[in-house]
């Protein structure tokens, strides 16, 4: 009976994967929607696809490493690890005795963990590095066709490099040990080599693990992520969507940084030690140049208002910008850890080359202004039998603080809750923040957030969250105090591993300062509105289709309610065993305005970044191809185009396309030795 148990839970984990892209699609195009355009949400892709070659191993993980695993909640990392502490996991069907790991759960895992007895150290020899170690290569190239205006013969501004987009990146991973990492990038428009700042971007580490009390050594590009992101966080961070457990932070800590983001990293040495009884203290320098466009002063100094995070380098003015502000961040982090209990403390400095100055607009007078910066926080969780409890309290030394709490629980076997209010003064100031919220930035804002998961019976499962928030203090295009709330309600079906549907409704309201011409005197409402219906069918082995039709209302004011619609039908092909495999799509979309844009995930190359933003009238396809002409060589195709009516022009600016076609390609060669 184990063994047919066993047969039935690794034939379910074949069809984890595609589960897991479907939850990267509902993230990617969450986060999306609320991040600025110009972010690289790859890392997320990137951290599934290194679990799928480099299983946990389940007797030697820890929490952080756990974390990494998008599927599993705070609450159910807690629960393993109790499990864990009082018998030793002898099979992967002994997660189904743990308190929270459903049948669903655990055949999410089954491509991402293994269970072995190897020591990393105690059994590899350092002088079989070469042999033994994962070596991954990849090399990208990526262009529009049709040619854009900021590389015509123009007077004036113009992209003084070529319209490639190239990538090359290099890691190796030595068991659990040690790994190294290089990323080289240049954008479409830039010049690959500066002669005054260089490669436009170049990032590299080197990792070590498990060395005696050193958990953790970085020397190159890190990310840290401590607590619920109020103090310290850089990098990737989640926030609301259909699953609710989303909203409390998994923090990992310290890690290598691998993305080809050029903002959201450190560049020094970091480490995390050991001082024994469940005491880790994890300091951190780092040194960059950031972008900043830079204003003199009379008496021959500059000052700014802001860093750029577009790592965009294309004009005369993008390149004198670029690396213009010195940046030094030094501190620390001390937490206590145990199986149900982390407590932590963090203090760090930043100081900058230039002051800050604030601009005129009244909604800047509490914004960060000077040259140095210290911040300090506190944060905590801990799980008392089936509820997860969490938080963070965070000060800008010398002016405001923010604070976090919340709590998530199982109620039942069918039930999951969580519960979450946050508080962030007008004046607390951050450049390393990431917490779960509504504005850009971690500031001006008070919110209760409540959310439920509950399976149902007949195959249904049921989320549900709503979220209120206010503004004290004013803001970009909001003159006054402001308030809104967002409710968002999904319901899923599932008939074995064949067919799955989702019927999804969101509804955001906001206020903001009324259009130019207006008449009406005072803020006024925002509304935005989806519906969507989705479904996935796998009819055999080789095939996938799915298919998504979604239509938003935006409305502000009185003013005529305007609408889009997108319709799409993808088709994977995936036969076992074979050299070739790919997707398509073919999509159309119409929408008023940009206002009524949709954001639906992209197949793409391995390690893209996968969201796309539909606006406009026209139809969308692409076709995204893999090959595998020998064992360590995979090369990936894709070739997407959009064709608009009624269109003259695509595009704004320096990236304006004549006609009413826009078509892009990208090839990649990846090598694995």
């Amino acid at each position: 009976m184990r063994i047919l148990c066993l047969l039935f839970l690794l034939q379910s984990g074949m069809s984890a994967i595609a589960q897991e892209e479907e939850k990267i699609k509902d993230i990617i195009e969450g986060l999306a929607e609320n991040s600025p355009e110009e972010e690289d949400l790859s890392e997320l892709t990137d951290r599934l696809t290194f679990f799928r070659k480099h299983p946990i191993n389940l007797h030697k993980t820890s929490p952080e490493e756990l974390k990494g695993l998008i599927f599993l909640s705070p609450l159910q990392i807690s629960n393993f690890f109790a499990y864990i502490a009082n018998a030793k996991l002898l099979d992967v069907l002994e997660l189904q005795a743990i308190p929270g790991f459903d049948p669903e759960t655990i055949n999410k895992l089954l491509p991402y963990i293994t269970i072995s007895t190897l020591e990393g150290y105690e059994q590899i020899k350092l002088k079989k590095l070469t042999h033994i170690a994962n070596h991954d290569l990849i090399l990208r190239y990526a262009r529009l066709l049709q040619q854009q205006k900021g590389f015509r013969d123009l007077p004036g501004s113009k992209y003084l490099g070529s319209p490639e987009k190239i990538l090359l990146r290099y890691r190796f991973n030595y068991h659990d040990i040690l790994s190294g990492a290089l990323v080289m990038e240049k954008d479409a428009g830039e010049r690959f080599f500066n002669r005054n700042t260089g490669l436009d971007h170049l990032s590299a580490n080197i990792a070590l693990f498990k060395l005696g009390r050193v958990e953790k050594l970085v020397i190159g590009d890190y990310s840290l992520q401590f607590g619920q992101g109020l103090t310290l966080w850089s990098g990737f961070a989640f926030g609301k969507g259909p699953d609710v457990t989303s909203v409390a932070a998994k923090d990992v800590g310290l890690k290598p940084y691998t993305s080809a983001n050029e903002s959201s990293f450190f560049r020094g040495i970091a480490s995390t030690i050991n001082l024994g009884r469940n005491i880790h203290f994890s300091p951190f320098i780092s040194y960059r140049q950031l972008d900043a466009s830079l204003k003199a002063t009379a008496d021959n100094k500059f000052t700014l208002s802001n860093i750029g995070i577009s790592g965009l380098h294309r004009t005369q003015t993008e390149l004198k910008n670029q690396k213009s502000l010195k940046q030094i961040v030094y501190g620390g982090a001390l937490q206590y850890i145990t199986d149900n209990l982390n407590v932590g403390f963090v203090a760090y400095q930043s100081n900058y080359q230039h002051q800050f100055i604030t601009g005129t607009q009244l909604y800047n007078k509490y914004s960060f202004t000077g040259k140095h910066l210290t911040n300090i926080g506190l944060h905590y969780n801990y799980t008392f039998r089936n509820i997860y409890f969490y938080g963070e309290l965070a000060q800008s030394v010398g002016t405001g603080h923010a604070l976090v709490n919340g709590a998530m629980a199982t109620l039942s076997r069918k039930l999951s809750a969580v519960l979450l209010h946050r508080s962030y003064n007008k004046d607390y100031h951050n450049f390393f923040s990431r917490a779960v919220g509504e504005g850009a930035e971690t500031n001006n804002e008070k919110g209760w957030y409540v959310g439920l998961n509950y399976l149902l019976p007949g195959n249904l499962s049921w989320s549900v969250y709503g979220d209120y928030f206010k503004f004290p203090w004013l803001k970009y295009r909001v003159d006054s105090a402001s308030a809104g709330y967002e409710l968002l309600s999904q319901l899923t079906y599932k008939r074995g591993k064949t067919f799955k549907s989702a019927l999804r409704f969101k509804r955001e309201q906001k206020q903001q300062n009324p259009d130019a011409g207006s008449i009406f005197h005072g803020l006024e409402k925002v509304l935005k509105q989806s519906y969507r219906l989705e479904a996935s069918w796998k009819p055999n082995q080789k095939y996938n289709f799915q298919q998504k039709t979604e239509i938003t209302l935006y409305q502000k004011g009185i003013n005529k309610k305007e609408s889009g619609i997108l319709v799409y039908t993808d088709m994977d092909y995936t036969p076992t065993a074979s050299k070739l495999s790919g997707n398509i799509r073919l999509a159309y979309i119409k929408t008023a305005s940009y206002n009524s844009r949709i954001y639906a995930y992209e197949n793409d190359v391995l390690y893209g970044s996968g969201s796309g933003i539909y606006s406009g009238n026209g139809i969308r396809s692409f076709i995204n191809v893999r090959y595998r002409p020998l064992k360590k060589i995979d090369i990936w195709l894709k070739y997407g185009l959009s064709i608009y009516r009624n269109t003259e022009t695509i595009g704004t600016g320096l990236d304006e396309i004549e006609g009413n076609r826009k078509t892009e390609v990208k090839l990649q060669l990846r090598y694995q030795f």
